[in-house]
């Protein structure tokens, strides 16, 4: 059956018993005694009928819940004659069965808001047209129109000079994001600017968004370990419920306070209080970019105690970033870029991309470079302003130039050197490096104020670039050269000092995240591989979001063991009470009614969970870059 039919189920069920109850209370008003008892019963019927269907479909599945309680309570009741009971007790029951359904539906609002996000059509450039086509039929390489208001159908790059993105959909940014030319559009952002053109990288199936609903869907069907405990619970509170119904009426001879102890102990709390608590974690989890698949990932990512760090586009940005300028030449530091920057634009290699991005994030207008020849992976030449330029590795750029490198290049571990010549004369040289994600020292210790005992980083690089790069972070061990099967020994390994969550973005990492009691994808947009694995995905690449998502799944499951602890706890001190005799029945519904719709309350404070370690850290900066690289020096001729 659909969730639509129980829902309606459900809200037809109370509707009934609220009616049984209020007309049985107005004939009793009037002095209509056995009409009062035939409307009460007949709202009790349709709700005992529906239970026992559901118990059951449980019981054939193997499942013995506490939904037993509540059909012998108003079983009972029935039978005893005890029917205004026996009516508190199924509002009672359909109430709070009507309470989980609204508050599921509440918990996953922002979820489904994805889904009824998705656009199915965009419109394309054609012919000096503009066509309104299926997304199907969107290819690498079209150009659409986005306009004001309108989602991104698919992943893209600004080809207009710039735009105005609301990314809060997917990321939790309030604010609103420029992006310049040539720079990255996620699917499933809305335009919050002007209209501008989108030259299109992915099919719309292989999108940031598309891959983001599919775990939506994933994340909407689960069952969390707790909700499993809870059915274990079951079985003892089952087991007490029917001790102490049946020595209050063994000892007494008064089935009635058998009748209002089985009153008193139908177990909403325990039904509801855990599925409520943890679903709205997982709704106030993606309110702040991460997506959790589901109830069990967030249960155990609540008591994650060691955490491995992948370096590569996790640690580190995965971009390469200017990080000093080497004059040799009588050029300045921004000539040197504006040259080399020009000249690039022409070439689609990341590290010219970085250059040509550099160039723009410093406001240098671009001319259209002339008479370019590139040689793949080696470098560029051709012709800007007027005057000869050869950008790349040292070798293509001697050669092309007819120049020698008079002190040569000094390599640090892990950087990446670009040589610039201008009419045959070495420049300088321009050092790239993959850059540490600002503010990863404080998330850092972020993490441990969290709990987390045991950092490392596990990366296939060489130890001298591992090493370079994590200078000065406090982490606990740094694991290099590592094959993909050698991270999964080490997260293994690490078993024993607590449920280890790994963290990675790329295809290698992927054993890794599927051998961790938590695997966390870095971006929905990184490896397919990865993201399927792991149990946690991070919406956009900003390593920050592993602090609001931890601290909701901590509140979150400490909300639910609250709730439980105390609605069991009052429900069974509300039990003795009735085997003792100073609770009839009725009182004792009523009194179960109250405890219910406190611990659901308290269960919805989830909802509202506002993480105090949310900050601007670990690449989380207002503008649409995933980092900052240091300031570039510069070493005079």
């Amino acid at each position: 059956m659909t969730s639509s039919f129980h829902d309606r189920l459900n809200v037809a069920l109370l509707g009934l018993a609220l009616l049984g109850l209020v007309s049985g209370l107005a004939f009793w008003l009037v002095a209509q005694p056995d009409f009062a008892m035939i409307a009460w019963t007949a709202g009790v019927v349709p709700v005992l009928a529906a239970l026992s269907v559901e118990i059951v479909r449980s019981l054939s599945k193997g499942e013995v819940g506490l939904d037993i309680v509540a059909a012998l309570s108003m079983s009972a009741a029935l039978l005893f004659g005890e029917t205004l009971a026996a009516a508190v007790v199924a509002l009672m029951y359909s109430g709070g069965t009507f309470l989980e359904s609204f508050a599921q539906g509440r918990a996953r609002r922002e979820m489904s808001d994805l889904l009824s996000r998705v656009p199915r059509t965009a419109t394309r450039h054609r012919n000096g047209a503009l066509d309104e086509v299926p997304l199907d039929d969107i290819a690498p390489g079209d150009l659409l129109l986005v306009r004001h208001g309108d989602v991104a159908p698919v992943d893209g790059t600004v080809e207009s000079a710039r735009a105005m993105l609301d990314q809060s959909a997917l990321t939790g940014e309030s604010m609103p994001v420029r992006l310049e030319h040539g720079q990255d559009v996620m699917s499933g952002s809305t335009n919050a600017g002007e209209a501008f053109d989108l030259r299109v990288t992915l099919r719309a199936t292989d999108s940031t968004y598309a891959g983001i609903v599919r775990l939506v869907e994933a994340a909407q069907k689960s069952k969390a370990p707790m909700a499993r405990l809870a059915d274990r619970w079951s079985l003892l509170f089952l087991a007490v419920t029917l001790a102490l119904a049946t020595a209050a009426w063994w000892f007494t001879g008064d089935p009635i306070r058998a009748v209002a102890v089985l009153v008193v102990a139908t177990p909403c709390p325990l039904i509801l209080a855990v599925p409520v608590a943890l679903v709205a974690g997982l709704s106030r989890a993606a309110h702040f970019g991460v997506l959790i698949k589901g109830a069990k990932p967030l249960e155990a990512l609540a008591r994650i105690k060691t955490l491995i760090l992948d370096k590569t586009g996790t640690l580190t940005g995965g971009r390469p970033q200017i990080v000093s300028i080497n004059r040799y030449g009588d050029m300045s530091d921004d000539e040197m870029l504006y040259f080399a920057a020009a000249l690039d634009q022409a070439s689609k290699h990341p590290i010219a991309q970085a250059i040509v991005a550099a160039a723009q994030a410093r406001g240098t207008a671009l001319p259209v470079p002339r008479n370019v020849v590139e040689a793949p992976g080696e470098g560029v030449a051709g012709t800007v302003d007027g005057r000869s330029v050869v950008v790349g590795g040292a070798g293509f750029v001697a050669a092309q130039a007819d120049v020698a490198d008079p002190e040569g290049a000094v390599i640090e571990a892990g950087s990446v050197v670009v040589s610039l010549a201008v009419d045959g004369k070495l420049m300088g040289h321009l050092v790239m490096a993959d850059a540490l994600r600002a503010g990863t020292a404080e998330l850092l210790a972020g993490l441990r104020r969290l709990g987390i005992a045991r950092i490392l980083l596990a990366t296939g690089d060489r130890r001298a670039v591992a090493e370079a790069v994590t200078e000065g972070l406090a982490l606990d061990a740094v694991r290099a050269d590592l094959t993909p099967d050698q991270k999964v020994l080490l997260v293994l390994t690490e078993h024993k000092n607590g449920p280890v969550m790994m963290v990675g973005d790329g295809v290698n990492d992927a054993p890794a995240l599927a051998a961790a009691d938590i695997g966390v994808a870095m971006g929905a947009r990184g490896a397919a591989a990865s993201a399927e694995a792991a149990d946690v995905v991070l919406l956009v690449d900003h390593l920050d979001r592993l602090l609001p998502g931890i601290e909701v799944a901590q509140r979150s499951r400490r909300i639910a063991l609250e709730s439980v602890a105390a609605g069991i706890g009052l429900s069974v001190l509300g039990m003795i009470a009735a085997a003792f005799g100073y609770l009839t029945p009725v009182q004792g519904a009523l009194l179960q009614e109250v405890i219910d719709v406190a611990v659901i309350l308290n269960a919805l404070r989830a909802l509202r969970i506002v993480p105090g370690q949310t900050s601007q850290a670990a690449g989380s900066p207002s503008d649409a870059t995933a980092s900052r690289p240091p300031r570039p020096k510069s070493t005079a001729a």
